[in-house]
C-alpha cells in the first residue's frame, strides 16, 4: 500500500484548503485513516483528524470546528478539507492508514499506522 498526499500550498489567513491523499492500490484492506502535521522546527507530528471504519471522526481540539476529515472508498481516497486556516496550521501534512482492528482512540497513536506519506506543505501566510 502506498499513500499519495496532495493539495498543499501557499494560502492566506482565513483561507481553504482540500487536502487529498490517494491510497493505491486501493484501500481494501485500510480500516481506519488520519492526518498528521509536522510544524517547522518540530520534531514531533501532530495528529490532526482520524477516520475510523464505521465513519467515526476525531479532531485535535486547536482544528474542530475548521477541518474535515472525509472518505471516498469508491476513489480510494481519504480528505482533508481545511477552513479559516491561521498561520499556526502551517506544516507538512501527512496522510496515514492502519489495516485491522483499531478503534477510535487508537487513532491518537502514531503507532496504530501501517502505512504512512510523504507529506504535503502547507502554508499560511498572516
Amino acid at each position: 500500500v502506498q499513500l499519495q498526499a496532495s493539495g498543499g500550498g501557499l494560502v492566506q489567513t482565513g483561507g481553504s484548503l482540500r487536502l487529498s491523499c490517494l491510497i493505491s492500490p486501493n484501500d481494501f484492506y485500510i480500516t481506519a485513516l488520519g492526518w498528521y502535521r509536522q510544524a517547522p522546527g518540530k520534531e514531533e507530528r501532530e495528529m490532526v483528524a482520524g477516520i475510523g471504519t464505521g465513519g467515526a471522526t476525531t479532531y485535535a481540539e486547536s482544528v474542530k470546528g475548521r477541518f474535515t476529515i472525509t472518505r471516498d472508498r469508491a476513489k480510494n481516497t481519504v480528505y482533508l478539507q481545511m477552513n479559516s486556516l491561521q498561520p499556526e496550521d502551517t506544516a507538512v501534512y501527512f496522510c496515514a492508514a492502519a489495516k485491522g482492528r483499531i478503534i477510535i482512540s487508537s487513532l491518537w497513536a502514531i503507532a496504530s499506522y501501517d502505512y504512512w506519506g510523504p507529506g504535503t506543505l502547507v502554508t499560511v501566510s498572516s
